[in-house]
């Protein structure tokens, strides 16, 4: 089976490099193997590292394409691998993720059984080896910080409702078309529920392993949280059925803030006591449960209070979504980019 890698960068200078090496050590056969890169405008060296890696390895490789992504966003930058990729399937890596030698070998396994769609876990990875970032990282993949998904942490063969890396046959995507490009940070959620009312199972495998790596600082966590409660809260005026209760979970904490403070305010602060009260005695639970084995290092004391800064985060932008989503979903209740995605992938056939 000829199968088509393809990633999605904007300046990934950094990550690109090592990403690329996890590609040339897959232990599926290169004969095999089209590689599609996909450049969203980067302002670094992004490209450069691209086309230097295309002419170093060019004939290791069924192919080796580079692609200019104009739209500059994840999703547009997708539905270009969409219609030049030329094998029957394609399989999504982040660029800012890692790779085991044996990912591809596996999904194609995984396909071979009679699969449309494998995908597996998603662990998370720090970039730097200290105690800081070891204490994001915790953060990061306690349940009680985000990995709730099932992509994070299923344990078993099971048909799920979305993942992060995936593995799709051509005939998905010709039948039920390509990514929205109105909707960010969402666009997969969508995707896969379109998928799934089409009839697609979307297959996952606990021995199919891909990491991504953490954002790399308090700040820069806090702003990827707060961007992804904000597309949520957009995304549930034009596709609620793609959103999960658990997606609304910060939301609704920051809510509470919101209205608990109030009554406070108003001299009713009973509820707010206890809010506060459990919330707290959660996270400090949660934050001990982190760190059971780990060897104890100052900052892990923290860990409650960026649980607290990644929900609110998270809350806030979901709130400010919900808040604009009645005025956003009216330009937005169809999207072109998906029938034309399709309509594209059909006429490369037919002119095949």
């Amino acid at each position: 089976m000829n199968v088509s890698v393809c990633v999605v960068a904007y300046n990934e200078e950094k990550s690109l490099p090592g990403l690329l090496q996890d590609i040339m050590r897959q232990t599926y056969p290169h004969s095999q193997m089209e590689i599609v890169l996909v450049d969203s405008c980067s302002a670094d060296r992004t490209r450069e590292i691209m086309e230097q890696f295309a002419a170093e390895q060019s004939g290791d490789f069924i192919d080796i394409q580079i692609v200019e992504n104009p739209g500059r966003i994840q999703s547009s930058g997708w539905n270009e691998a969409l219609v030049h990729f030329t094998t029957e399937v394609i399989i999504r890596v982040d660029a800012h993720s890692h790779i085991p030698k044996d990912f591809v070998e596996k999904n194609a396994a995984n396909l071979e059984t009679g699969e449309k769609i494998s995908g597996g876990v998603r662990p998370v990875l720090a970039e730097e080896d200290s105690g800081w970032g070891r204490t994001l990282l915790l953060a990061e993949e306690s349940m009680f910080g985000s990995s709730i998904s099932s992509f994070r942490r299923k344990g078993e063969r099971a048909y799920v409702k979305s993942f992060f890396h995936g593995a799709y046959r051509r005939e998905v995507f010709e039948r039920a078309g390509g990514f929205r490009e109105d909707l960010g940070r969402t666009e997969d959620n969508e995707l896969h529920y379109r998928l799934r009312r089409c009839g697609y199972r979307l297959c996952m495998s606990p021995d199919i392993i891909s990491y991504q790596y953490i954002r790399p600082t308090l700040r820069k966590m806090c702003r990827q949280k707060c961007g992804n409660g904000y597309w949520i809260g957009l995304t549930s005026g034009v596709c609620p059925g793609c959103l999960s209760l658990y997606h609304f979970v910060p939301g609704a904490f920051a809510a509470g803030i919101l209205l608990t403070t109030a009554l406070a305010l108003l001299g009713f602060p009973q509820l707010s006591f206890i809010m506060w009260g459990l919330y707290w005695l959660l996270a400090a639970v949660m934050a001990v449960l982190a760190v059971r084995g780990e060897r104890f290092q100052g900052s892990f004391l923290l860990l409650p209070f960026l649980f607290f800064l990644l929900h609110i985060s998270y809350g806030a932008g979901t709130l400010a979504g919900l808040v604009k989503m009645p005025f956003w979903r009216g330009a937005h209740r169809e999207c072109g980019s998906v029938e034309r995605v399709k309509e594209k992938m059909r006429d490369g056939r037919t002119t095949a």
